[in-house]
């Protein structure tokens, strides 16, 4: 990062359901002294998440209504009423399929080049070897087609690994509780005209069973939530 400048306040969101075998490694690779605030929210979990996530020096807030919209939802409400507010706000896997180490690229862009949002793309980064399943590679080669022929814009990937302007964040007014709160974001942000880019993000396969992808509904209800708001927000 440009050093001549005052550094902003980063603010980390990782939204985490029974975490508990891959919490720890996720935060201890944060790179140090980085985010002014790092806030794991508990989303329902029945093992030693938010424990474990407190021992290795994190926030944690609860949010009993099951959903990773949701999750992502409480973690802005508690940034929110801080008394002083992020610059940005990276959002974070808690599975440990992302590489957290690589946080200071996707902030650069918005540091430096006044991006609004810097997307992790798993798809021009180097992915591991079964970190993604086929049926999660084709889905996202289909909805970045779709976006591309019905916005005009060209995305590789709908990854979670992100950061944003945090006022800028607000002003999408997100509502989506479930699946569809990265891709909400990513199409409200091409609506308002935002300053977008991508840069690669390594891949690997994740500590535990996704939620998502690795169940046959997970995987139904997220495609589904995915090309609806591909075609609602058009």
């Amino acid at each position: 990062m440009n050093r001549s400048t005052k550094p902003p306040d980063i603010a980390v969101i990782i939204p985490a359901c029974n975490e508990a075998a891959s919490i720890a490694k996720v935060l201890s690779d944060i790179p140090k002294g980085l985010a002014a605030e790092i806030v794991v929210v508990n989303n329902n979990s029945i093992d030693d998440t938010a424990r474990i996530a407190r021992e290795k020096g994190a926030l944690v807030v609860d949010e009993p209504d099951q959903g990773y919209g949701s999750a992502c939802m409480k973690g802005v409400e508690y940034l929110k009423s801080r008394p002083h507010k992020p610059d940005i706000v990276v959002f974070l896997d808690a599975d440990y399929s992302d590489y957290p180490e690589e946080m200071i690229a996707l902030i650069e862009p918005v540091f430096e080049q006044n991006f609004d949002l810097v997307l992790g793309s798993r798809s021009r980064g180097k992915m591991q070897k079964g970190a993604m399943p086929a049926q999660q590679i084709v889905g996202n080669r289909l909805a970045t087609f779709l976006i591309k022929t019905l916005y005009g814009v060209q995305f590789t990937d709908l990854g979670p690994f992100r950061a944003v302007k945090f006022d800028k964040l607000l002003s999408l007014d997100l509502c989506d509780r479930t699946y569809g709160w990265p891709i909400e974001m990513q199409l409200k942000a091409v609506r308002q005209h935002w300053r977008i880019c991508e840069v690669p993000v390594s891949y690997r396969p994740r500590i535990g069973k996704s939620k998502i992808s690795g169940t046959i509904k997970g995987t139904i209800m997220a495609g589904y939530k995915i090309l609806s708001a591909i075609l609602r927000y058009r």
